[in-house]
């Protein structure tokens, strides 16, 4: 990781950046980096500027803690406010900031060369909520990748993401507003060619406004966000790209080659439906160069991507409450399909393996039961739905929902059920374990796991249930 120095002067706006205080001279240690401590970025005031020194060239990542006062994603009108951030006077991404209380933020600002650059934060008022008037931005940091460094090869082929500008969805800014893109990763495989890699990139948005539907996406999934892989390609031995390799997935979940424009070597997309598909060309106003230098570790479900960035399940729950999503409380809302509110759920990881494997229109899954201490109904994980039951042998999550105010000391058995869809084929699910289970606390982060569970319980035509944990 380079050097990265920001500079103490001249910085134009001065008036804009109250507090700010710059170190004359870079002390960082190797693997360090400089920054800006704090910044406000304001409606109708000029924009912040920063000159930064870069020592070492590489690709760029900036850190930020970010705040919205005023702003509340779960408020119509008030969602959130938008900076635009330009390096050198070129747009690179747009940053949604949504709430009084600071988030961490990581975004990629692609190749910076040696020498002297400016960052330029601008509040895009057009693309902002009417309520916002300030973006504050805490312990900025600047840092660069060489190409000698693992993370280089991860940032070189990430993918800049532009917005949706559905007519049907809002405006060309609705990205400010709904299915904001929130955080990105990376995963590295090996290639069919020896030596050869696959870098594959995913995003996480606040929601999806088409695809599967909300209770399913609780069911099947474990979460309201939308979890999809966007990129994908292939590099050879010196970490090149092999010509015609990459792939996106496309409307209606194609997998498509890529043909699109390239920035360095950035592949431009587009996020061209309401279930956040991509197209290769680009038009909409708006942008997004999320960091992928998180990545997800063997093993894990998607989702841990969520719980290792635990504000994600925050934003996800408020734009549930803004679209009227949730249904109003009442005695008997654990026992509806319909999604009631997200702080009455068990929110679990699955491991577990079909044979044979799932295949075709009958297969088996699995559902997670709790059984309260105080009754004998089991709740479902699938609602009684069996489409909406585990399908895939991956560790998975999904949500169990459970009557308003349940705590963890509520809790007196776990158990899994198997769930037949279509005609018995006989397959037998193995379960292995439960990764983890927590609860959202009264500001909708997760609570700390008090679930978890290893084993080999076998459910087949003859043993369709089995209790795995007791309190």
């Amino acid at each position: 990781m380079g050097f990265v120095h920001m500079l103490a002067a001249p910085i134009a706006a001065a008036t804009a950046l109250a507090g700010l205080a710059v170190p004359a001279q870079a002390q960082s240690a190797p693997g360090n980096t400089t920054g800006v401590p704090h910044a406000a970025v304001r409606r109708d005031h000029p924009d912040v500027r920063v000159p930064v020194v870069v020592r070492t060239p590489g690709e760029a990542v900036v850190d930020l803690d970010v705040a919205a006062p005023g702003t509340d994603w779960s408020t119509a009108g008030a969602e959130s406010a938008v900076v635009s951030i330009s390096l050198d006077d070129r747009y690179i991404t747009d940053l949604v900031a949504s709430g009084d209380q600071p988030l961490h933020r990581q975004l990629a600002l692609g190749h910076l060369g040696a020498g002297v650059h400016q960052l330029r934060l601008h509040f895009a008022a057009e693309r902002s909520a009417a309520a916002s008037t300030s973006v504050l931005l805490d312990g900025l940091r600047l840092s660069t990748y060489a190409p000698d460094t693992s993370e280089y090869l991860v940032l070189r082929y990430a993918p800049v993401v532009y917005g949706r500008n559905l007519a049907a969805l809002g405006s060309p800014y609705q990205n400010g507003t709904t299915d904001t893109p929130l955080i990105a990763w990376h995963e590295i495989a090996p290639a069919a060619t020896a030596g050869h890699k696959l870098l594959t990139y995913s995003v996480v948005w606040s929601n999806e406004d088409g695809g599967t539907n909300s209770p399913a996406l609780m069911a099947r999934w474990g979460r309201t966000t939308d979890v999809e892989w966007i990129y994908s390609v292939e590099v050879d031995e010196s970490g090149n790209r092999v010509a015609g390799s990459d792939i996106y997935q496309a409307p209606n979940h194609q997998t498509l080659h890529f043909s699109g424009r390239y920035e360095g070597d950035h592949a431009l997309l587009q996020t061209c439906t309401s279930n956040n598909n991509m197209c290769d060309v680009v038009d909409d106003p708006m942008r997004f160069f999320l960091s992928t230098l998180q990545s997800l570790p063997t093993g894990k479900a998607r989702e841990y991507l969520m719980d290792t960035n635990p504000w994600t399940y925050q934003i996800m729950a408020k734009e549930m409450l803004r679209e009227g999503k949730i249904e109003p409380a009442s005695t008997a809302a654990a026992l509806t399909p319909n999604v009631s509110d997200q702080r009455n759920y068990l929110y679990a990881v699955v491991d577990k393996t079909t044979l044979p494997a799932n295949s075709g229109s009958n297969w088996v899954g699995a559902s997670l039961g709790v059984r309260l201490v105080n009754g004998q109904t089991v709740y479902l994980s699938h609602h009684v739905d069996p489409t909406w039951s585990i399908q895939r042998d991956i560790p998975a999550a999904t949500t169990v929902e459970l009557p308003a105010g349940t705590t963890t000391d509520d809790i007196a058995e776990v158990s899994v059920h198997r769930v037949v869809v279509g005609a018995d084929n006989g397959a037998a699910v193995h379960v292995t374990g439960i990764q983890r289970g927590f609860f959202l606390g009264q500001d909708y982060l997760p609570q700390a796991s008090f679930l978890t569970w290893n084993g080999d319980v076998v459910l087949d035509p003859t043993t369709t249930s089995q209790v795995i944990w007791r309190r």
